[in-house]
């Protein structure tokens, strides 16, 4: 069985060889471990590898691990419960999954000046499922102007989780949000890409990607509370 380091080290080569055949610098590409449902363990495995940025799903299960972990970032990739905002605004580097005027406004108030502004993402639904978290292509521009306005929050880009198997088209219409809306709000993340589309996002833009499998492994079946 492959190390947590090895598994690292094979996605950063995947991540190398996708930049440059889309003519780009790796280095404008940053890997964030989806650590999610894995035990702290294999996050500190993954930090002494020289990981940094991790990503969780569930509030209660990223809380304790920050408990046990000292050095990490720690992204909020899943969606978020109002009533989880104070615990995300007090102790996450970042949000990937804003999807609503509501829950960033929360997070502003909610986030101490004692801490920097909060890193936020907004989610979009390229999927146009509404079983799908996100906000629709055409609403992100208005909520952009209204998060750009919050005092604690930091607006950094876009984020999104295409259906599996999506059409390229799909990772176009996202790349072309990005950019006409990159100027005017000073974005510089586009977060899309996971073990299976890693390549495909990267050519089509992505500057984050979130690889779980491909670093930790399958993932536990049982979910813990949110």
């Amino acid at each position: 069985m492959r190390s947590i380091h090895d598994n690292l080290q094979a996605v950063r080569q995947r991540i190398v060889r996708a930049a440059q055949a889309a003519g780009r610098d790796a280095a404008g590409v940053t890997l964030l471990a989806v650590s999610k449902t894995h035990p702290a363990a294999l996050v500190e495995q993954a930090l002494a590898a020289g990981q940094r940025a991790f990503g969780e799903n569930y509030v209660q299960e990223a809380l304790e691990k920050m408990e046990a972990i000292r050095g990490a970032e720690w992204h909020l990739i899943g969606p978020l419960q109002s009533n989880k905002t104070r615990m995300v605004a007090e102790r996450f580097d970042w949000v990937q999954s804003v999807d609503s005027e509501k829950i960033a406004r929360r997070l502003s108030g909610q986030r101490s000046g004692h801490l920097p502004p909060l890193n936020v993402l907004i989610q979009v639904n390229v999927s146009g499922e509404g079983s799908k978290s996100g906000v629709a292509p055409s609403e992100v521009a208005g909520l952009a102007l209204s998060i750009s306005k919050m005092p604690r929050l930091k607006l950094r880009g876009l984020m999104a989780i295409p259906e599996p198997g999506a059409e390229l088209s799909r990772y176009r219409e996202l790349k072309s949000l990005y950019e006409g809306l990159k100027g005017r709000f000073h974005f510089d993340t586009l977060s899309v890409g996971m073990s299976d589309d890693l390549e495909l996002a990267i050519a089509e833009g992505a500057t984050m990607v979130r690889i779980g499998t491909a670093i930790f492994g399958a993932r536990e079946k049982v979910r813990p509370a949110a």
